[in-house]
């Protein structure tokens, strides 16, 4: 690896280490006839006081989520139950990232993860599937740390939750790469220090860290 004084690659989860619930989402309302990333304009509302910010943060459990939803979701136009977007959140494994991980950590890079989830489903991948909470658990432990919204209270992009992940790390953000597949998630990444990137797909997300890191992982 080159010398590019990065010492450690912070990763989200969801849409980077696995499959967006972004395309689960529109699948749904492809499904339902709703209109096209209409479950995103709902959790978009309020992002810091809707349901899914308060189930992110545990200040709501998957019934009182399932409820509050369904009546965000009514109040722009169109009736969608919580329970059913929970339904659609565990994604799919990618084993070209998890070969990455792997890579880093190779390299001598610490690794940490910080994912915005909620207590549902089995584990941080929020699935109810035996075998893939076995391997969502198996890649979690590739980690030296890992921070749940869940658990700690704090939810992206509030800048607290990067910082916190430096702390334990050891390390200041100039030293980090962070990896997320939302902007908005982004950019307290950058605005602290880190090398932020914007994941969009496998091959451009390792493309990128790739260049960043003077190693290839693609």
């Amino acid at each position: 690896m080159a010398n590019t004084g990065i010492k450690a690659v912070i990763w989200d989860f969801g849409g980077v280490i696995t499959s967006s619930p972004f395309d689960a989402f529109n699948r749904h309302e492809a499904e339902r006839g709703l209109p096209h990333d209409f479950i995103r304009s709902v959790n978009a509302r309020n992002p810091d006081s809707n349901a899914w910010a308060l189930l992110e943060r545990s200040e709501l459990d998957a019934e009182g989520f399932d409820a509050m939803f369904a009546t965000e979701a009514l109040a722009l136009g169109h009736e969608v139950r919580g329970s059913a977007v929970l339904a659609l959140l565990a994604g799919d494994i990618r084993p070209a990232m998890v070969a990455a991980l792997d890579n880093c950590r190779a390299a001598g890079l610490k690794l940490g993860c910080i994912t915005n989830n909620a207590k549902v489903g089995h584990g941080a991948g929020m699935t109810s599937d035996p075998a893939k909470t076995a391997a969502v658990a198996a890649i979690l432990a590739r980690f030296d740390h890992v921070i749940e919204s869940s658990k700690v209270g704090l939810r992206k992009p509030d800048p607290r939750i990067y910082a916190m992940m430096c702390d334990q790390l050891g390390l200041a953000p100039a030293d980090c790469v962070y990896l997320d597949d939302l902007g908005i998630n982004c950019k307290p990444a950058a605005a602290l220090g880190m090398t932020a990137i914007k994941v969009t797909g496998e091959a451009q997300a390792l493309d990128d860290l790739g260049a960043v890191l003077g190693m290839r992982l693609g």
